[in-house]
C-alpha cells in the first residue's frame, strides 16, 4: 500500500519562477521516510513519525502518514530571559514557584487551575474557546469537552473572590478570556 505526501520546495531550489512554490506529490510506501530532512537546515529540528492514532484518516483512503517535528526553543540571554513574575496589578503568576496571587493574597489553585490562569493572564483580552483551552491547558491527548474548562473557570473565580472573579469573562457560545478591571 502507498501514501501520498506533499513537499513544499521553495522556488530557488525548484528552478520556478520567483516567488512561486512548487508541490511535488509522489506515492511513498508505509516504511519509507520521506526526505523532509532534506527541507531543514542541518539540526535546527529533530523529525519523528506521528502516532498513527494522532493522524486523521479519511473513509475509504489509504492511511495517512504524519510526521512530529521538534524544533528547539530560543535559549534567551540573562538579559532577555522574562521576568520570574508574569502578570499585572491584579493577578501575579510566578512559574517559577507556581503561584499566583489575586490582588496581592496567594490563591490555593491545583495544577490545572494553575495552567488555566496562567494561560489566561499570559493573553489579556484574548478570546479563547473552550477547545483551544482544553488542547493547550490539559493537552493534546486529553480526552474531555468544553464543560471540563467550564468547570475548572467556576473554581477560579470562586477562587479569586467576588471581588475579582468578574476579570474571567464569559464569551457566550465561544469561550473565556482574562480582562483585568480599568482600576488595575
Amino acid at each position: 500500500m502507498t501514501n501520498l505526501h506533499t513537499l513544499s520546495v521553495p522556488a530557488s531550489a525548484a528552478s520556478a519562477a520567483p516567488g512561486t512554490h512548487r508541490h511535488r506529490l509522489r506515492s511513498v510506501a508505509p516504511d519509507e521516510v520521506p526526505p523532509v530532512a532534506e527541507l531543514l537546515h542541518s539540526g535546527a529540528a529533530t523529525w519523528l513519525p506521528a502516532p498513527q492514532h494522532t493522524v486523521p484518516s479519511l473513509p475509504g483512503q489509504p492511511p495517512m502518514i504524519g510526521y512530529l517535528v521538534l524544533v528547539p526553543a530560543e535559549q534567551p540571554s540573562p538579559e532577555t530571559a522574562a521576568p520570574a513574575t508574569r502578570g499585572d496589578a491584579l493577578v501575579s503568576i510566578d512559574p517559577e514557584q507556581r503561584t499566583a496571587s489575586v490582588a496581592g493574597k496567594q490563591l490555593d489553585l491545583t495544577y490545572l487551575e494553575f495552567e488555566l490562569l496562567a494561560h489566561l493572564v499570559a493573553h489579556p483580552h484574548r478570546v479563547h474557546t473552550r477547545d483551544q483551552l482544553v488542547t493547550t491547558v490539559w493537552g493534546y491527548g486529553h480526552v474531555g469537552d468544553g464543560r471540563t474548562v467550564d468547570v475548572h473557570v467556576a473554581r477560579l473565580r470562586r477562587k479569586m473572590g467576588k471581588e475579582h472573579r468578574a476579570s474571567i469573562v464569559t464569551v457566550r457560545r465561544v469561550g473565556y478570556k482574562y480582562a483585568p478591571p480599568a482600576g488595575y
